[in-house]
């Protein structure tokens, strides 16, 4: 008498590798997204071949297309945007001022802003898009 053994084939899926993967991608997502600066208005800004990258934290002066200023995404007039910079700025006048600025403004849009920060010994720095 030939007794048979129950020899199936058994479908497996091994899931512990799946698991590494989504941790990695998990990783990779929380990381990149600490990068992304949520301060910043979107605008096309004038080109540049040398680029400076700042780490420390500044401040944000945006100008859309509409002359409409911007601190830091705050909606602020321009004859209110010196003294609402100062008191934003406060004691600390190492703090970087960055300017974002559409390439296609005039020049004395730009210059009006910036003479603010000489006027108040304040370091200015203009945004540009790399060449």
């Amino acid at each position: 008498m030939a007794i048979k053994r129950n020899r199936r084939f058994h479908a497996e899926v091994h899931a512990s590798s799946m698991s590494d993967i989504m941790f990695f991608l998990l990783l990779f997502f929380l990381i990149i997204s600490t990068l992304a600066n949520p301060n910043v208005i979107k605008m096309t800004l004038p080109k540049s071949k040398t680029n400076e990258k700042t780490n420390k934290q500044f401040i944000s002066i945006s100008v859309n297309e509409n002359k409409e200023f911007f601190i830091d995404k705050q909606p602020v007039n321009y004859d209110d945007l010196e003294k609402e910079l100062l008191a934003k700025v406060g004691n600390d006048k190492e703090q970087t001022v960055v300017v974002r600025i559409p390439f296609n403004l005039q020049v004395q849009d730009l210059v009006d802003v910036l003479q603010i920060g000489v006027k108040n010994n304040l370091k200015f720095v203009i945004a540009t898009n790399p060449k």
